[in-house]
């Protein structure tokens, strides 16, 4: 009972947070990047092209796509993949409607660009930093806004390829596809909504990455000391951390000798350097990046 409990109050957590991150979304996109008429990729820059082009609303084709999308990976991916999915698909295909209705228009029905004329590259930074945080935050909390994400999955069970690989293939043919449609122009003007786009990719991505490895950014401290038990002992008490001790083999002197590893988080790498220093200055002290540290005191694993 009470790991039930427990798990649907996470499950709450996560629904909660994926709608905070959909609201940043939507934001970050209608109201900087769609009166620029800036593309990026995905099912949502498939949406915003075809918007573009013809003025047909973006949220219905992000939904219709993600539909045609949610049938043929049901069978390859199963319920318990997409439930989130789903939930994330028909949200933001409402958000990107509402947030519409809340945009100012021009008396020729055009939103109006907040940043002002000739600020494309400011809105894209501001529209594609939203966006990437958001996706990041959806990401978070096992969550996924569908499209080309429900692809790059399909094909990664069948195929030994990557998601990043085959995410970052569908991009560049969803924003190099604007050099084939004249209604956006000439060829220098089809060719610069193409480098922008790029450019979105380029700043989402980096956003996702910097905030999903922030939140889990953890070192490792390998440290060789004669004082070994007292740097122990002070980062037991002090910071109330565990270390392990390791039994070490000196091969040139050939004497035995202990070894603390402490895996901490990066913000107390400055504290463990100040014992470390107080106690034994001359002390010899490995510390390197830790991709992601799941258990007691870090990242709960995600299953």
């Amino acid at each position: 009972m009470k790991y039930e409990i427990k798990a649907l109050r996470s499950e709450v957590q996560d629904y909660v947070f994926i709608t905070l991150g959909l609201l940043l979304y939507s934001f970050g996109f209608t109201v900087f990047l769609m009166p620029y008429e800036i593309v990026t990729g995905g099912v949502a820059g498939i949406s915003a092209i075809v918007f573009y082009a013809t003025g047909f609303q973006i949220e219905y084709t992000y939904f219709l796509i993600n539909a045609a999308l949610l049938v043929m990976a049901l069978r390859l991916l199963g319920w318990r993949f997409l439930s989130k999915t789903i939930y994330a698909i028909a949200m933001l295909s409402f958000l990107l409607g509402f947030f519409q209705t809340l945009l100012p228009t021009d008396a020729e029905g055009h939103f109006v660009k907040i940043l002002g004329e000739g600020q494309d590259f400011m809105s894209l930074v501001l529209g594609c930093t939203m966006t990437g945080s958001a996706l990041g935050i959806v990401f978070l909390n096992n969550g996924s806004t569908g499209g080309t994400d429900i692809i790059a999955a399909s094909v990664n069970k069948f195929r030994d390829v990557s998601l990043g690989t085959v995410l970052a293939f569908i991009d560049l043919l969803i924003i190099g596809s604007c050099l084939l449609i004249p209604q956006f122009g000439t060829m220098l003007q089809r060719a610069t909504m193409v480098v922008f786009g790029l450019c979105t990719m380029v700043i989402e991505n980096f956003m996702l990455d910097f905030l999903m490895n922030h939140q889990r950014q953890s070192v490792q401290f390998m440290i060789f000391s004669n004082k070994w038990q007292e740097i122990a002992n002070a980062i037991g008490t002090q910071l109330d951390h565990g270390v392990t001790i390791l039994d070490g083999h000196g091969w040139y002197t050939g004497h035995e000798r202990k070894v603390l590893c402490i895996l901490a988080k990066k913000r107390e790498s400055q504290l463990i350097f100040r014992i470390i220093k107080m106690i034994d200055p001359n002390a010899f002290v490995s510390q390197s990046a830790v991709i992601g540290v799941f258990g007691e005191g870090f990242d709960t694993i995600k299953g």
